[in-house]
């Protein structure tokens, strides 16, 4: 009976060495995108423009610039929702800005290997 070389599993020294190596760049590249993502700033607008917000890409809000004519004592309420609104698109522009950076980043994991991760 012959006997059959190699490792456990069927890799290859060399393969394990070209694929550590792959999600060491991988792990980089999206350190990299991480921290660029957080440099960023998103700004959005509600009430036409009455209120404007901007958050980092940490997601923390850093600016809130409100028009006096929005500024009405007997309406208040008004000026909360347009705060509230105005920010969460900013989130929202700030997250889908993640998403589409990082999530290309992570289709390219697939092709590590063939492990599908």
């Amino acid at each position: 009976m012959a006997k059959r070389g190699g490792f456990p599993g069927g890799m290859m020294p060399g393969n394990m060495s070209n694929l550590m190596k792959q999600a060491q760049k991988m792990q980089q590249k999206m350190a990299e995108q991480q921290a660029a993502l957080e440099e960023k700033e998103y700004t959005a607008k509600a009430g036409g423009g009455a209120v404007e917000v901007t958050v980092s890409g940490k997601r923390e809000l850093t600016k809130v610039t409100i028009d006096p004519d929005a500024v009405d004592p007997d309406d208040v309420e008004m000026l909360q929702d347009m705060i509230i609104a105005a920010a969460n698109e900013a989130l929202r522009a700030a997250e889908d800005d993640a998403a589409k950076t990082m999530g290309g980043l992570a289709g390219g994991m697939g092709s590590m290997g063939g492990f599908g991760f």
